[in-house]
């Protein structure tokens, strides 16, 4: 697989004409990859792409992969960033979740990347599940102040087709998700982490000052960037493509000097419709003036679908600029989804 990646950035060098700021591996588990692989895919990407002198580059693992050991070889790499899953400090929510690892190999992961020396480092945490109390949720929000992490990604616990935790649902061998209680949850995420000095920079993330994501931003402001490995996928501004998923015929179609990707060009209606989706979703804001200036014609229309946002506080105008309000946060998918063409 690795040599199929390699292959991959070699045929699709050239849709990449800008510096590299921002290297991710992700995507699953790329934690799982010995120092060789790994370090085999960096000489790659140095070697076929112009990368900034100072770029951001992060490896998304799970707890249960980052040993002493790994971390450790991992420092001799370029990675000078980890995205570790955690998820939970709690037994009971990483058994309803189906995790690998535990909760003492959350804390430990953290504690041997900083030991190592890794300073820029974020943690996924879920909340709203059928066994996150109040009282649990805030004891996860003060570990992870206590553990000084700089940066954490949080999610609303979902139930995803086809899983266990819908089967368990479905068979009624645990309730439903509460949404009263997840908004809860969010407001005291919201709350406790701005009261600790994070920068509440989008609808999930929070970063303290100087360790706000790179990649993640890049992509919120529209930024082109190329996925490579089965099921990656790519913007360019006007086209998005993807990966096919089945490894076999991933691999099969690189062997022969071939992409394996499927390519949709995006029409007006797309190109606006992901403007608004991944702007309010951030601090930085929905700008009017890209609407007047690239969608005039959407222009009437939209300014009659926000008005109720703004009636109702969910939505706030501030120097050209629209926001979504600490109540309209919570609700952003929907308020996003009104404002969409279709």
């Amino acid at each position: 697989m690795i040599f199929a990646i390699s292959n991959e950035l070699k045929l699709r060098k050239t849709e990449i004409q800008e510096e590299i700021e921002t290297i991710y591996l992700g995507g699953g588990t790329p934690s799982l990859l010995n120092l060789d692989e790994i370090n085999f895919l960096f000489e790659t990407i140095f070697r076929e792409f112009s990368v900034s002198e100072n770029p951001e580059i992060t490896l998304e693992a799970n707890p249960d992969d980052l040993s002493q050991t790994k971390i450790k070889e991992l420092k001799t790499t370029p990675i000078n960033r980890f995205s570790i899953g955690v998820q939970s400090f709690f037994e009971e929510d990483l058994r309803l979740m189906n995790r690998a690892h535990n909760a003492q190999e959350a804390v430990n992961s953290i504690k041997f990347a900083q030991d190592a020396g890794f300073e820029n480092i974020t943690i996924d945490l879920i909340y709203g599940g059928q066994t996150t109390s109040d009282e649990i949720w805030e004891r996860n929000l003060q570990t992870a102040l206590e553990l000084r992490v700089p940066h954490i990604s949080s999610y609303a616990l979902t139930v995803e087709p086809k899983t266990i935790l819908e089967h368990q649902i479905k068979t009624k061998k645990i309730p439903q998700v509460d949404e009263e209680k997840q908004e809860r949850h969010f407001q005291k995420l919201v709350q406790t982490l701005t009261q600790n000095g994070f920068i509440h920079y989008e609808i999930s993330n929070f970063g303290k000052p100087g360790f706000i994501a790179r990649h993640n931003s890049n992509y919120w402001k529209g930024k082109p960037y190329l996925g490579v490995g089965p099921s990656a996928h790519s913007y360019d501004g006007k086209m998005r493509s993807w990966n096919i998923a089945n490894n076999p015929k991933y691999l099969q179609k690189l062997s022969q000097n071939e992409l394996a990707n499927e390519i949709e060009v995006l029409s007006k209606e797309d190109l606006f419709n992901e403007l608004i989706m991944i702007r309010l979703r951030t601090i930085y804001g929905l700008p009017l003036q890209e609407i007047e200036t690239q969608f005039p014609e959407y222009l009437e229309d939209f300014l009659k679908e926000i008005q109720p946002h703004l009636n109702n506080e969910t939505v706030r105008l501030e120097n050209g600029h629209f926001y979504l309000t600490e109540t309209g946060k919570f609700l952003a998918d929907g308020i996003a989804a009104s404002l969409f063409r279709v």
